[in-house]
């Protein structure tokens, strides 16, 4: 059987789903022939519907998961979110949202379904209710650095500073690189103005540099500036900077001329 729990799949915010949707997805023939084949030489069972359904998701085909998992036993709160991680992949959110709310009917600690639930909400911009649902699931699971960026996510599109740097400072402290192995912010940054931009990618400078990691710190600082970021006494004042103002390559950005992509 694959995990049922780990895998990361980005929408937006973090939805989290089985751990091995992405391994071994080869375009072989199709999984009830890859399982008959692995029967007759005594290597492993046949694939069960969520197997399949795994399988399918890897591939991206949504609808086909969508169908193998609604062969699974219906009973199973991991079935039901993985159905709705599919329906949210197909961009049908009422449909997610309905297959999210019966998972928790389920399994009421089922913390990713709770998070997932949270991620529809952020999708429809009801940013208030995505918080609600992250804090819900972080009451589940507070080791999870997934769930503290998503809720920093939700934090900086309500535009609370405090609470946005909070939530992201203990992703940081859970998951080193969690901002860095997942792009976690495509659609919040698709719909921020371009200033909006600047000063998130100035507050993930200002993050990462004091946590001695200067080499991001340089790469946000040249993505806040290209963007237009204008504050940039900020960088020679802040104690962050503190430890990077003799660097040469931040002296060199700090010339760079602000221009808007």
């Amino acid at each position: 059987m694959l995990s049922a729990r780990n895998l990361v799949v980005i929408f937006g915010t973090c939805l989290v789903i089985g751990a091995a949707f992405a391994q071994d997805a080869q375009p072989d023939p199709d999984s009830q022939s890859i399982a008959k084949t692995a029967v007759s030489r005594n290597a492993t069972p046949p694939l069960t519907s969520e197997d399949r359904g795994d399988v399918y998701m890897a591939r991206k085909m949504y609808r086909e998961a969508v169908e193998s998992y609604e062969q699974a036993p219906q009973d199973s709160a991991v079935i039901w979110n993985k159905m709705g991680i599919a329906y949210h992949q197909m961009l049908d959110l009422d449909a997610a949202m309905k297959r999210y709310r019966r998972a928790i009917k389920l399994d009421g600690k089922y913390p990713e379904a709770v998070n997932n639930l949270g991620t529809v909400y952020f999708a429809q911009k009801r940013y208030n209710r995505a918080i609600g649902y992250y804090k819900r699931a972080l009451k589940l699971s507070p080791a999870s650095a997934a769930f503290y960026s998503n809720l920093g996510t939700a934090y900086f599109a309500e535009k609370k500073t405090k609470e946005f740097l909070d939530a992201y400072n203990r992703a940081l402290q859970l998951d080193p690189e969690v901002f860095e192995h997942r792009n976690t912010f495509g659609v919040l940054l698709q719909d921020r103005t371009v200033a909006e931009r600047a000063r998130y990618h100035f507050y993930l400078a200002e993050l990462y540099a004091g946590k001695g990691r200067q080499d991001l710190a340089l790469q946000y600082i040249r993505k806040a500036l290209e963007e237009g970021f204008t504050d940039r006494k900020k960088f020679l004042q802040d104690p962050e900077f503190a430890a990077m103002r003799d660097l040469p390559e931040f002296k060199e950005l700090l010339k760079l001329e602000p221009r808007v992509l």
